[in-house]
């Protein structure tokens, strides 16, 4: 569709102007009203629709700039990333603005001056709601000239006289004019920067040093910060507070199979993890949450859980890769690599120090067990467990193939039991998924103490209780 390309050209074709909240409210409304769920409203966001996103969508509904308050790798900055999607697709702009402006109302000195000499001929260009988020991760060197804008000392030395407001260089904040800007981990602002915001949520206006210049300026702003007990890296100051108009509580993952979702959307995978071990990562990921050997304030980050999965992953590409294996799929032999990988992204207590690794493998064999008493705890496994008593020996370690593991155990009554229980009911046919399944159904007998289990670095062998 050809698009108005002048001032005049976009008069004729009866736009309305709106201002940012007026385009989110709209959108946001028109998705409601269209039977959208909460889901398909706010795509990639897993686990707050019951919770957080109500919140969310009244503070936007009423217009109100937003904190969002959580704890480290709950979606805060992919939550505020997707408000984007709820601008208009394209919005006109002056041509060649620095702040955006829209071509009804420009702000800036500069683009008065153009519109007053050019009228009508005042050319218009189309911005996509992709370019109309900033970000600032705030961090101590964070300067108001960053933020608001400076003096530019090339446009002085080019002759214009100092006191010239198009002496000014604009900052992140006017620069994302008619959209969303966004301030991560806000308290990390210094407090004296803070006071820079004051003016831009209240009256929506900059001030540059000693200028003449008031750009009422259009956005949105929305800021993330750990609740002020999470942290004693800084605080939001009280009057920059009371200038948002909604705080918002975010949180890990409330159900299992929200976190198994997360996982499913989040890691990238190079190998087939079937969907009970990302069970067992998620299972794990909730008991590092809940242990007292873990501090708690710090919080375990959605990221611990993403690099679990991928590490599994990983550690099953490696033996197909040494072991000549078609298809590499996952198996708890693969688990055991994960506490080594992510015992740095984990804050202990003090009183635990030195015991993070023993701490770890034992959630993790919890979280196995747990996850075996729910997939397969109803399961008759008579067959597997008399084979065992028979003599039966198997060796398994994370570079035995799985045609390997397979050709020990023979012939197996039940087996297609065992995989439907697993909702793996096409992988009698693949020989890599069923010992997959195999595998899990023997380390869980022997954390139920109905098998036994050898263990040494890189080899694991089961046998009769």
């Amino acid at each position: 569709m050809t698009r108005p390309r002048t001032l005049g050209e976009l008069r004729a074709s009866g736009h309305a102007h709106k201002t940012v909240k007026q385009e989110i409210r709209d959108n946001l409304v028109a998705r409601m009203r269209a039977g959208l769920t909460t889901a398909e409203r706010w795509p990639g966001i897993v686990g707050f629709d019951e919770t957080v996103l109500p919140h969310v969508e009244r503070a936007l509904l009423a217009g109100h700039d937003v904190v969002l308050l959580g704890a480290r790798g709950q979606g805060k900055t992919r939550l505020i990333r997707t408000i984007v999607g709820l601008l208009d697709e394209w919005t006109p702009v002056v041509a060649g603005s620095e702040t955006n402006e829209h071509p009804y109302e420009p702000i800036t000195p500069a683009s008065r001056r153009r519109a007053a000499e050019l009228g009508d001929a005042l050319p218009v260009e189309w911005l996509h709601r992709s370019e109309r988020y900033g970000e600032k991760l705030a961090t101590p060197d964070t300067s108001v000239g960053d933020l608001i804008g400076d003096v530019d000392p090339v446009k002085v030395a080019e002759g214009r006289a100092l006191g010239d407001p198009e002496t000014v260089h604009y900052g992140l904040v006017p620069r994302t004019n008619r959209g969303v800007f966004a301030v991560n981990e806000l308290p990390d602002l210094a407090e004296r920067i803070q006071v820079s915001l004051l003016n831009v949520l209240e009256e929506r206006d900059i001030q540059v040093r000693g200028y003449q210049l008031r750009l009422p300026l259009d956005l949105l702003v929305v800021a993330s910060a750990n609740p002020e007990d999470y942290t004693n890296r800084g605080r939001i100051i009280t009057p920059l507070k009371d200038r948002f108009g909604a705080e918002v509580r975010t949180h890990y993952p409330l159900r299992l199979d929200d976190e198994v979702a997360l996982l499913e959307q989040e890691a990238q995978l190079e190998a087939v993890v079937p969907r009970h071990l990302l069970e067992v990562v998620a299972r794990f990921t909730r008991a590092v949450r809940e242990s007292p050997s873990v501090d708690s304030r710090s919080g375990v980050s959605a990221r611990f859980a993403v690099a679990g999965a991928e590490t599994v992953a990983a550690s099953a590409l490696r033996r197909a890769a040494i072991a000549g294996e078609d298809r590499p799929v996952a198996r708890v032999a693969d688990l055991a690599g994960m506490p080594e990988t992510l015992q740095g992204k984990v804050e202990f207590e003090v009183d635990d120090e030195g015991r993070e690794r023993e701490v770890l493998d034992h959630l993790l064999r919890r979280a196995t067990a747990e996850t075996f008493r729910r997939r397969l705890g109803a399961s008759d496994l008579s067959g597997l467990i008399a084979r065992f008593d028979e003599g039966l020996v198997v060796e398994s370690g994370e570079l035995v193939p799985s045609s390997t593991l397979l050709e020990q155990l023979g012939p197996l009554p039940g087996l297609a039991h065992l995989l439907e229980r697993l909702g793996m009911d096409d992988a009698a046919e693949e020989p890599a998924l069923a010992a997959s399944a195999v595998e899990f159904a023997m380390e869980g007998l022997f954390l139920n103490r109905r098998i036994a289990k050898d263990a040494v670095p890189g080899r694991t062998v089961y046998g009769a209780a």
